[in-house]
């Protein structure tokens, strides 16, 4: 099977958000097998050799962060959010469009506006030079990847959400 009628068979994105999707998807599966391999190499030199793997706390965290935010703008373009829908079925059709593009908007304006507090914070951090505990790995540039992840969420997010009303007419 070539790749092309696999990536077709199994993304069900068109044009470009189907790539972005599949890269995104695999920079976060290749994160998650790094961290098996470092959570297995770390207790395996822990147990045969009494000594662990140095830093492995560090970046396992960086890796949860990582794994996080690549693949939150493909879960948010697919709709894979928790949503409750109690009252979807006592309102109008047109009702709830509405309030799913307002949704879309709150979502969206607060993801922006969280990325640019998070982006304040790891200028600051890259002022002020802080590392992390064993490692020494610049936290700023860590920090700056969640606010960049945030602001390509809420495009996606806004983007769903004009795309749901136009796909719903």
């Amino acid at each position: 099977m070539s790749f092309q009628l696999w990536l077709n068979q199994n993304y069900p994105e068109q044009g470009p958000i189907k790539f972005i999707a599949f890269f995104l998807e695999a920079i976060t599966a290749l994160t998650l097998f790094s961290l098996m391999l470092l959570t297995c190499a770390d207790v395996a030199g822990r147990y045969f050799f009494n000594n662990s793997v140095d830093g492995t706390t560090e970046l396992t965290e960086i890796a949860i962060a990582v794994m996080i935010f690549t693949v939150l703008p493909v879960i948010t373009w697919r709709g894979g959010h928790v949503v409750v829908d109690i009252l979807d079925e006592y309102l109008n059709n047109s009702i709830i469009k509405i309030l799913s593009l307002l949704a879309a908007f709150l979502i969206s304006s607060t993801l922006y506006f969280l990325g640019v507090r998070i982006f304040q914070l790891a200028a600051r951090s890259l002022r002020r030079e802080e590392v992390t505990e064993y490692l020494e790995l610049p936290v700023g540039y860590i920090v700056q990847y969640i606010a960049t992840m945030s602001w390509i969420t809420a495009a996606t997010m806004i983007s769903y959400g004009i795309y749901l009303i136009i796909k719903n007419k």
